[in-house]
């Protein structure tokens, strides 16, 4: 009877891990016993681990913390060098097929049932979270490590995404908008914030948006074509300036794109880049972040004021853009250029175009398969988590070497027209490649110009995703 009703209160408490419910005395019974920082420094030294079982060491905060932000008071920001991410915000996701998408994470990242298993945080109930679901699972060697310690001690390392401000968590736009300047934006004078997204504010802004934010219709950056076959191709520079001063940009400004969809907002920041806009930052997962992190959207509408320069003649990145004359060029003479295909495999091998409004199929000779999703054209769940924020560098670093992609080598992303390869971009930027571009017309803008194509050729089987995020498409 005591078994069985110490097996019950486990089971609740689990439940109320899991549901963020408060915590009763005695949860730390899902630990077998808190590491000290010399714990974790023979557990990195595999040498002297101090158990002849596999440790893995599970970084359960926001992904945010473990790309570099300093969040939860942590004096450094960074990851135990060697740890994988299992984030407890990951357990919130409501997607009804969330269960099988935290097995697939963690078969991904080689949490094992048979490893040691350490979970680390920084306010000492995230690791509670994650350890109550393991457990439910059946985990047994579970131990905790609070990372405040590790962290105080500026000769201990930690690992840090070299860019990884670029990318910000919906906490530190909230510290923006209640008036704080927090890290990386000292110097920031005027920070804008922009919705993107495709149609008009009825389709996606004012439905709910991120507080003070104006919208950006896609189109306004790509227009659709008036002759057929449909294409929405990027605008030409004198288009992109026009749009720039219609919304009131500066190349001095300090933006922040969010949105619904996030492969709009990367679209949008990365014109922005290319136009020249001194800095220009994601929200990490977009909406659903802001809403998860427990901060209510606004409905009220925001307009822009125009300006009448933007402070420039012309882009003043125009390497950020590749055209489709320059991809040809580089193809044919640079021996250190990929031209990285960041579409889905079925694109890639022409078993589908990946659009409703384009029938062509195929490949563009020589590209490299990239990894994108594993859906339709908005599928990138190869490059996100569970909750949709940037999946970790480390992990897709790791499958593009499996498919030869030197990150030392000028890299230029690619899928149909630009969105899918603008979120990779900024992607490996934050993981800090240096000679990255995008070549926005893509697949759609290379198959109606009638250049070479091919189809076919077998690939491997590609190595499973961390999530499945497919919205609906446009």
């Amino acid at each position: 009877m005591l078994s069985s009703t110490f097996s019950i209160a486990k089971m609740f408490l689990a439940v109320s891990l899991v549901l963020g419910l408060s915590a009763p005395v005695g949860a730390t019974q899902f630990f077998n016993r808190t590491l000290s920082v010399s714990d974790v420094e023979k557990i990195a030294d595999v040498e002297q681990t101090p158990n002849e079982r596999p440790w893995v060491m599970v970084d359960t905060r926001l992904s945010d913390a473990f790309n570099g932000w300093k969040l939860d008071g942590v004096i450094r920001g960074g990851h135990l060098p060697g740890a994988v991410d299992f984030s407890a915000n990951w357990l919130k996701v409501e997607d009804v097929d969330n269960r099988q998408k935290l097995l697939a994470a963690l078969a991904t990242k080689g949490i094992d049932q048979s490893d040691s298993v350490l979970l680390y945080d920084a306010n000492g109930k995230d690791a509670q979270k994650v350890a109550a679901f393991l457990r439910s699972l059946g985990y047994e060697y579970i131990y905790y490590f609070d990372i405040n310690a590790w962290a105080a001690d500026s000769e201990r390392p930690l690992q840090r995404f070299a860019n990884y401000q670029r990318i910000v968590p919906a906490i530190v736009v909230k510290q923006l908008l209640d008036g704080h300047l927090p890290e990386s934006f000292e110097q920031a004078d005027d920070v804008r914030i922009v919705e993107a997204s495709w149609g008009d504010e009825s389709e996606s802004y004012s439905k709910g948006h991120v507080p003070t934010a104006f919208h950006i219709n896609t189109d306004d950056i790509e227009p659709l074509s008036k002759v057929l076959p449909p294409m929405w191709m990027l605008a030409d520079d004198s288009k992109l300036l026009e749009f720039a001063t219609a919304h009131g940009f500066h190349l001095d400004d300090t933006v922040i794109v969010t949105g619904e969809e996030t492969l709009a907002a990367y679209r949008v920041a990365s014109i922005l880049e290319y136009l020249g806009v001194k800095d220009v930052r994601i929200l990490n997962g977009g909406t659903r972040a802001w809403t998860m992190a427990g901060f209510a959207l606004e409905k009220q509408s925001h307009r822009p004021m125009a300006v009448k320069d933007f402070g420039s003649p012309a882009p003043i990145r125009p390497e950020v853009i590749d055209t489709l004359d320059e991809v040809q060029d580089k193809l044919k003479k640079e021996k250190d250029f990929t031209l990285v295909d960041n579409r889905s495999r079925d694109e890639f091998l022409g078993k589908t175009s990946g659009y409703t409004y384009h029938l062509k199929k195929g490949r563009i000779p020589d590209a490299v398969y990239g990894y994108a999703g594993s859906g339709d054209s908005y599928s990138l769940d190869f490059f996100r988590n569970i909750d949709g924020t940037m999946r970790n560098p480390h992990e897709f670093l790791a499958l593009w070497e499996e498919q030869g992609i030197d990150p030392d080598y000028s890299l230029s992303f690619m899928c149909g027209s630009g969105w899918r390869a603008a979120e990779v971009y900024f992607y490996a930027d934050v993981a800090g490649l240096k000679n990255i571009s995008i070549f926005s017309d893509g697949w759609i803008g290379w198959s109606n110009a009638g250049l070479p194509t091919i189809r076919g050729e077998e690939l491997p089987l590609p190595v499973r995703p961390v999530a499945a995020v497919i919205p609906s498409e446009k």
